[in-house]
């Protein structure tokens, strides 16, 4: 019998899939780091992850956090989720604004993983049941969460060009 959660399809397998995309980036990155690989090499990585994880956080902030908290009623656990956004938001900022070879740019990586871990599993242990528990239709939320995905995409590659 499998442990495995079942694949429903909806918007929190389509969240779900980005952190385990981003959790493999970190992993890229560790195995960057621990072989002193190239600063260019370990910028790009790191410009990636802060990229993935800004568009995954505005796509949680804006489509799934407000029908979520208003849905399970549960403002501490919304809360909590907020913070931990800004306070990853904070790090990528940090990191974006550094160069590989200044003094604790690969820490600031790895902390900022470890964040992340702390953040997911919050996510998966509390938000995510609650928002299958609720009466949300999750498989429609789904759709518009790509169709939003696609839009902010698009919006950071205009301003990075």
């Amino acid at each position: 019998m499998s442990t495995a959660p079942a694949h429903r399809g909806d918007a929190v397998d389509l969240l779900d899939a980005d952190h385990i995309a981003v959790k493999k980036l970190f992993g890229q990155y560790k195995q960057l780091a621990e072989s002193d690989a190239p600063g260019p090499e370990r910028q790009a990585l790191a410009d990636r992850i802060c990229l993935e994880l800004s568009v995954h956080m505005q796509l949680e902030e804006e489509a799934f956090y407000p029908p979520v908290r208003q849905a399970v009623g549960d403002e501490d656990i919304m809360d909590e989720a907020d913070v931990e956004h800004e306070g990853a938001r904070k790090l990528i900022a940090e990191i974006s604004s550094m160069k590989p070879d200044q003094s604790h740019f690969d820490a600031k990586v790895k902390m900022l993983g470890e964040m992340i871990d702390h953040h997911v599993g919050e996510e998966r242990g509390k938000v995510f049941p609650k928002a299958r528990q609720s009466d949300l239709d999750l498989v429609a939320m789904a759709a518009q969460l790509k169709d939003r995905k696609r839009q902010i995409v698009h919006e950071f590659s205009q301003a990075l060009s």
